[in-house]
């Protein structure tokens, strides 16, 4: 029996991170591998915060995957979730920065992205144990785009269903991984009508809904509890409940911008587990835990590394006292 309130199924990897800003992915000379994968930071940055959070995803047997799961233990992460796979790879991903930090996928070295470990994990293999206790469900779409993870995914949205957790959807949307953009779109499409909350860049509100609004995003899907639209720099737009709002960002040294929508997610959905669902009727509430939700996030950004960089409580509360 897991005590996890939140568990995040989706992919454990390491970002190889360029060492040298504004330079193309061949004129790279190093790099550096932090440990990432958006399901993973959101678990992670959960446990710091306070909130017991369990991982559901698949790494190879390999280096890379014993690395990877004692990072996510050491955490406090429960990995009763995770499955390694005897011949496929852990993912590892090459990301270029920006002279500002910002960073862009850069492929997969030599291996094709349908060829690693996440891509392998099994419906069969997902312990129902871990949804008897938990409140929440937290995916990501990458798993969408290959067949095995596929299933695992609507596994588990079963599971969750079954049990009466919150499933909050991250659309997290990478071209890199998939072979085609409206397989893509249809696939992100179709989970909707199962979900209770909804994460999106702006670019991806756009890309899926044409409108960047919460609000008319949340009236054209009908059965939806939130939706928040989150824009780096520009801050947050949210509908929640009835209630409506924007969020600016907190001007922070911004040194690595990877794993900070993580962060907010997790920061977001910390929150609501200590306020409840409820709370979001509540005008106030609902702007107070967006706002929270941003300083996890702008915390993140301020060091290199999606995992290493996130705060703890402590740090969040001080920040928000100052700012």
């Amino acid at each position: 029996m897991s005590n996890s309130r939140v568990l995040c199924l989706g992919e454990v990897l390491f970002d190889c991170l360029a060492d040298q800003l504004g330079l193309k992915l061949e004129e790279v000379k190093s790099w550096t591998p932090y440990p990432g994968g958006a399901p993973a930071n959101v678990a992670c940055a959960l446990v710091k915060l306070g909130t017991p959070a369990g991982f559901i995803g698949a790494v190879g047997e390999d280096e890379p995957g014993n690395a990877l799961v004692k990072l996510l233990q050491e955490v406090g992460v429960d990995t009763t979730g995770v499955q390694r796979h005897p011949t496929a790879p852990t993912r590892q991903v090459y990301v270029v920065r920006d002279e500002a930090g910002d960073r862009t996928f850069a492929g997969f070295g030599e291996y094709d992205t349908s060829e690693f470990a996440d891509t392998r994990l099994q419906a069969k293999g997902i312990p129902e144990s871990l949804f008897q206790e938990a409140d929440f469900l937290i995916l990501g779409t990458l798993e969408l785009a290959y067949p095995d993870s596929e299933k695992a995914i609507y596994r588990a949205l079963e599971l969750a269903e079954q049990y009466d957790l919150k499933i909050v959807l991250d659309v997290n949307w990478r071209p890199v991984f998939w072979q085609d953009e409206n397989i893509a779109r249809q696939k992100i499409q179709a989970t909707f009508r199962r979900i209770d909350f909804l994460k999106l860049a702006k670019e991806e509100a756009q890309w899926l809904f044409d409108t960047t609004d919460p609000g008319a995003i949340t009236y054209r899907l009908g059965t939806i509890e939130g939706v928040l639209v989150t824009d780096g720099e520009n801050g947050c737009a949210y509908c929640l409940g009835e209630n409506e709002g924007k969020i600016p960002a907190f001007h922070v040294p911004v040194v690595d911008t990877t794993g900070a929508g993580d962060s907010f997610l997790a920061g977001f959905i910390h929150q609501l587990s200590k306020h409840g669902i409820h709370s979001l009727n509540y005008g106030e509430t609902a702007k107070s835990i967006v706002t929270y939700a941003s300083a996890v996030g702008a915390l993140t950004t301020i060091k290199p590394g999606a995992i290493a960089s996130q705060p703890t409580v402590a740090e969040v509360e001080a920040f928000l006292k100052s700012h």
